[in-house]
């Protein structure tokens, strides 16, 4: 099945892609959202992105279970979409938790989805070496998170200026 990784920088034009490529699937269609609503200013960005999906979408909510989530939704949709890989990784540090086993089981997760699926995530990589420790590491394990998550499904593109470049 087709699985696409759409990667872009802040305000890329990422998501609207990455939301062109799964409404082009006929049918129902879920959207996981990873981001959690922490503050005023996060949850109206939550709010605004559901209005503009519209009635074809449903939202499940995955912070940090994203494998079993995908799972689910490959069951019930059509087509399916992540958003994003790079707050989902931000959620297990903060947690704590063991970061290759959670990819490992991410990669097994796209490569076994039946449904056409589409990822989205940050590259962090293009910009200064971070000033902290944790920075670091989010930037070193962004970057191999998505170097895995790239090596998974059979379609990557890069989006810079609201203009997709297709890498894989």
């Amino acid at each position: 099945m087709t699985c696409t990784l759409v990667l872009g920088g802040a305000r890329s034009g990422k998501s609207r892609h990455a939301q062109a490529l799964a409404e082009a699937v006929p049918g129902r269609l879920v959207y996981i959202a990873t981001a959690q609503a922490l503050d005023d200013e996060m949850e109206a960005r939550i709010a605004r992105h559901r209005e503009d999906r519209g009635p074809r979408w449903s939202t499940r909510e995955a912070p940090v279970e994203l494998a079993e989530a995908i799972e689910r939704a490959a069951e019930e949709a059509d087509a399916v979409l992540v958003d994003c890989l790079t707050l989902w990784l931000s959620n297990l540090m903060m947690a704590d938790a063991a970061l290759q086993p959670r990819f490992d089981g991410l990669c097994r997760a796209i490569a076994a989805c039946p449904k056409p699926l589409v990822l989205v995530a940050n590259e962090v990589g293009l910009g200064i070496v971070p000033d902290t420790s944790l920075g670091r590491r989010f930037r070193d394990e962004a970057g191999r998170l998505n170097q895995q998550v790239a090596a998974t499904v059979t379609h990557a593109v890069f989006v810079a200026a609201g203009l997709p470049l297709t890498l894989k």
